[in-house]
């Protein structure tokens, strides 16, 4: 017998140690990605790392410097293609919390 799309998340979230599922986290310790997801599309639920650890992103911040403006352009313009993959995809949750 299978088990449910709801119970695989379930699992996930627990394992991992997420708030829920499409709710990214800070891994602090794990050796080279810096956060984490329980990804969840439709019945897929897929667990992403993504980011590099020790890489600081570039959030939009008031008043900041135009190479940090062009630093996150330059990420999303290059990253482009698999941003739009989605959900599923660890580019779509960089561009989201990273940048």
């Amino acid at each position: 017998m299978s088990r449910s799309t709801a119970d695989k998340a379930a699992a996930a979230v627990k394992r991992v140690g997420v708030k829920g599922v499409n709710k990214p986290k800070r891994t602090p310790n794990h050796r080279t990605k810096s956060h984490v997801v329980v990804a969840k599309e439709g019945d897929k639920v897929k667990t992403i790392r993504f980011g590099q650890q020790g890489v600081s992103g570039s959030p939009t911040i008031k008043g900041e410097s135009k190479a940090a403006k062009n630093r996150r352009k330059s990420f999303k313009a290059r990253h482009a293609k698999n941003i739009a993959k989605g959900k599923m995809s660890a580019a779509f949750w960089a561009a989201k919390v990273k940048w």
